[in-house]
């Protein structure tokens, strides 16, 4: 017998990393059978998920503010006799869900990203009048294993999650108290949806993971596998084009990844993986157990595997006991490597991080100072790695048509966003164009073939 429920709309707000935005699509998943469709009109929502980042900085005082927004639209509905559930999901909600309860009491949910594939459950006891539902615990049972396994939308370009967590403790990341310790998914669930995926329209996949490429999941043949070997098995997917992964950390690079990178057309010249300063001595402060000549010698190795091989990483400035010469280490090293693209950001403090606590906090003023000589580097290199493409071919993957009328958006194989006029039709292919114009954050050019790459 078939359910059916009165048709309800949902709304979700994502900050933050791409896997919150994974999170966001499969808690749409997760809801859907209980007849929740998505809105992007904030009051017409039966259900509101604020899903949160505490990476970046003023995260908490972002979200109050949502909150307080929203608040209006909930008591609208409630004058109109009818109601709006209002839910906090993601590392703020698990960092800070007390808070949230004390601060903002009308939240009807308050849960941590390892408890989303329970929001059937949270939504009923809700709706019983049984009080906030507070759940930030971490479940034993993998939330994997529970959630549904078709996609409610999925796009040309997907993202699908292999491992969460880490193990690491960087001094300045929440990430391991949020997210708890590293945690793979087996191989052959990976597989499954890579499969369900591409059989829904997805061409390109970006596998996520806190620290992807410490992947370690057990393989269908019994034995663990790394993510070079699940990637050559991906690789496999009739109709898959790309494939992509992130975010890495430095010392998980081993060597069948970096061989992958040479064998598997597949998978994209694009690497982010980041270093967050030149400093030894900064470095060692943060506990990223690598050293500045151990990143050189990752992006040596990985440039001796796939030569045309472009880079992305994060960087952070005025660290506490940040020097000059600290801060002219980091400027070296990237006038060194070269970034095709990079995040960058003034360290803030995290409560109950240990660099929180340290002496020698980094005053306001050094730190923008830091931060705009930095950024301007780090544009000028961006702007020249996309100056050189003018005039080449390039492939492209188009993922939708562009809001310019008669144009199509898509991106190239080294995650450059593009424009170029283009048929509807073409979404979903791969085509070669020429590059015609670049700027700092968009290519255009024109289609060159008219067979499918």
């Amino acid at each position: 017998m078939t359910v059916t429920h009165t048709p309800k709309k949902l709304f979700i707000k994502t900050w933050g990393c791409q896997m919150n935005v994974y999170d966001s699509g499969r808690m749409a998943d997760v809801v859907a059978p209980l007849g929740y469709a998505p809105t992007d009109v904030v009051g017409d929502a039966d259900l509101v998920i604020f899903n949160t980042c505490h990476i970046r900085e003023k995260a908490t005082e972002k979200l109050f503010s949502e909150l307080g927004r929203v608040r209006a639209h909930q008591k609208a509905r409630e004058a109109a006799g009818s109601r709006m559930m209002v839910a906090v999901a993601g590392c703020v909600a698990q960092a800070e869900g007390p808070e949230i309860q004390r601060r903002a009491p009308y939240v009807d949910m308050v849960f941590g990203p390892q408890a989303y594939h329970q929001l059937p459950e949270m939504i009923a006891r809700v709706s019983r009048g049984t009080g906030v539902v507070l759940n930030t615990e971490f479940p034993p049972e993998p939330k994997f294993d529970a959630l549904p396994s078709e996609h409610t939308d999925t796009k040309v370009s997907a993202f699908l999650s292999v491992q969460e967590g880490c193990d690491k403790f960087c001094t300045f990341c929440v990430v391991p108290y949020t997210r708890g310790a590293e945690y793979s998914r087996s191989a052959v669930s990976i597989i499954r949806e890579a499969e369900r995926l591409v059989q829904q329209g997805a061409r390109e996949i970006t596998l996520l993971g806190q620290n992807v490429n410490a992947f370690h999941g057990e393989g269908p043949d019994g034995t663990i596998w790394n993510l070079g070997r699940l990637l050559y098995r991906l690789a496999e997917i009739p109709r898959l084009k790309r494939l992509r992964y992130t975010t890495s950390h430095p010392r998980d690079m081993d060597e069948t990844l970096i061989t992958a990178h040479r064998d598997i057309p597949h998978l994209m010249p694009f690497m982010h993986l980041p270093v967050q300063s030149g400093s030894d001595r900064i470095l060692e402060k943060m506990n990223r157990k690598h050293t500045a000549d151990d990143y050189r010698r990752v992006i040596d190795r990985l440039r001796d595997a796939r030569p045309d091989v472009a880079l992305s990483s994060d960087f952070i400035v005025g660290f506490p006991g940040e020097t000059d010469d600290d801060f002219a280490a980091t400027l070296a090293l990237v006038r060194e490597i070269g970034f095709a693209q990079a995040y960058s950001f003034k360290y803030s403090r995290r409560p109950g991080t240990p660099a929180a606590a340290m002496p020698n906090q980094i005053a306001d003023d050094i730190q923008d100072a830091r931060l705009a000589e930095l950024q301007a580097l780090l544009r000028t290199q961006q702007e020249e790695f996309n100056r050189r493409l003018l005039g080449k071919e390039i492939p492209v993957l188009f993922e939708n048509p562009s809001e310019h009328t008669g144009k199509l958006f898509g991106r190239t194989p080294y995650l450059q966003a593009i424009r170029v006029v283009g048929a509807p039709h073409l979404v979903g292919e791969e085509w070669s164009v020429v590059i015609e114009d670049s700027s700092a954050h968009m290519l255009s050019g024109s289609l060159m073939l008219i067979d499918a790459a």
